[in-house]
């Protein structure tokens, strides 16, 4: 059946609506793991109503114990945890956010012309994705913020410089499935323009996936920031998770027994990246039920009985 130009705004628009909802709240994974990303977001913005000091305001007690003045103690510099985690937060997310939104241009885009018009196109494309692809990660990132520079948007740019390949390669895939569809086949026998098909038809279709697989690009993104500010290559002009960790390993935390200064941020960390994680395998299971079989869970493990043993058929 073909509807006419207004009637296919009218039923495509509600259906489109519905996919995002049910993208977003369809699985509990999702929405748990959403709603633990929201929290971390709310405490990032409301950093300077929450951090009990300035970030750069010391005070002349290092490593002090928690107190009701500072709920998460002082670092061996004398500031407070508190206030540098919160601040932290900000830098962390905002990495995460950014580099994972540019990797999903990029890959969207390599992987949208790779999977719709093949051919030679294909081919180039997907030579250059494999370089990047077999290039090691960290080591990549490494020597990129070294020569670039340490500022905050060079290392954004970066990160989603290096994760846009696996995007890339995953959205071909989908997009040379959705092509061979019989709706768009017939689309294209009636003479649409490809730029109309592409727009139009397969990227909508693909589109839940990509908004999936970026989510999942945030926690690499995130874990990526932390380990680059670890190592002394971040932007030394503001406050990250990754700086917190390297600022308590060279004022000897460890050794002073200062668990309050390595804990927050490595917890912090770990929470993101988990939470994040999550919401994106919840999205992926939510497109694509089936992916559940390889999710190992307890509730969903059984063993069956063997037919014929202890001699009953």
């Amino acid at each position: 059946m073909v509807a006419s130009p207004s009637g296919e705004r009218a039923v495509s628009a509600p259906t489109r609506r519905g996919t995002a909802r049910r993208l977003v709240t369809g699985n509990r994974q999702t929405v748990a793991g959403l709603c633990a990303l929201g929290v971390f977001a709310v405490v990032a913005l409301l950093a300077p109503v929450i951090a009990p000091t300035p970030v750069n305001t010391g005070f002349s007690n290092g490593f002090a114990a928690p107190t009701a003045a500072h709920p998460l103690g002082l670092d061996g510099g004398g500031f407070d945890v508190l206030s540098r985690l919160v601040h932290g937060a900000q830098t962390s997310l905002l990495v995460g956010l950014i580099a994972a939104l540019v990797g999903m241009v990029i890959g969207g885009t390599v992987g949208f012309a790779a999977g719709y018009f093949g051919g030679r196109t294909d081919g180039v494309l997907m030579r250059i994705t494999d370089y990047f692809l077999v290039i090691p990660d960290i080591p990549l990132m490494i020597v990129a913020a070294a020569v670039f520079g340490q500022s905050l948007t060079n290392i954004m740019i970066v990160i989603g410089l290096v994760y846009w390949a696996s995007t890339a390669r995953l959205i071909r895939a989908q997009v040379m499935s959705v092509r061979q569809r019989t709706f768009v086949t017939r689309v294209e026998a009636m003479g649409a323009s490809p730029l109309f098909v592409l727009t139009r038809h397969v990227v909508p279709q693909v589109t839940p996936l990509l908004v999936a697989n970026t989510v999942l690009m945030v926690a690499n993104a995130i874990f990526a920031e932390t380990y680059i500010s670890f190592l002394g290559l971040g932007d030394p002009s503001v406050m990250s998770w990754g700086r917190m960790i390297q600022d308590a390993l060279d004022q000897g935390a460890v050794v002073a027994g200062a668990w309050w200064v390595v804990l927050p941020p490595g917890l912090a960390v770990t929470l993101v990246v988990l939470a994040a994680t999550i919401a994106g395998q919840g999205m992926e299971d939510t497109l694509n039920p089936r992916l559940k079989v390889g999710h190992l869970a307890v509730r969903r493990f059984r063993v069956r009985p063997l037919h014929g043993a202890l001699g009953r058929p």
